[in-house]
């Protein structure tokens, strides 16, 4: 079986112009992050003063029907945007972009190593 691996010759410049529109992607990347932080500051914030109680059963029923959010996607948001309120540290890491929201909807359960290099 052959397992030749092709080499691909890519010119210098072309390289830095990839190299700097990687950098644009990550930069806006980091940014949307830091909104979807604040979004879920906003949140926590009308779920705690109960906003959503004008005929509505939940938050998640208001997000669900004002921003058009599947109910499961909608209940998920508060859920995280409700435990970020005991998280400080990692609510502020998530403001600056880092980690994502989904790295935080996916980390190990509470105690382990990933929860404590955010929290420490």
């Amino acid at each position: 079986m052959d397992t030749h691996t092709p080499v691909i010759t890519v010119a210098p410049e072309r390289v830095a112009e990839l190299d700097r529109l990687g950098d644009q992607i990550a930069e806006l990347s980091a940014h949307l992050e830091a909104a979807g932080a604040r979004l879920l500051d906003l949140i926590r914030d009308f779920d705690a003063r109960r906003g959503w109680n004008i005929g509505f059963r939940s938050c998640a029923d208001w997000l669900s029907w004002r921003v058009g959010l599947a109910p499961g996607a909608a209940r998920e948001r508060v859920r995280v945007a409700r435990a970020l309120g005991a998280l400080p540290l990692l609510a502020q890491a998530l403001a600056r972009g880092l980690p994502t929201l989904c790295q935080v909807v996916f980390s190990p359960a509470p105690g382990t190593t990933t929860r404590r290099r955010f929290e420490s």
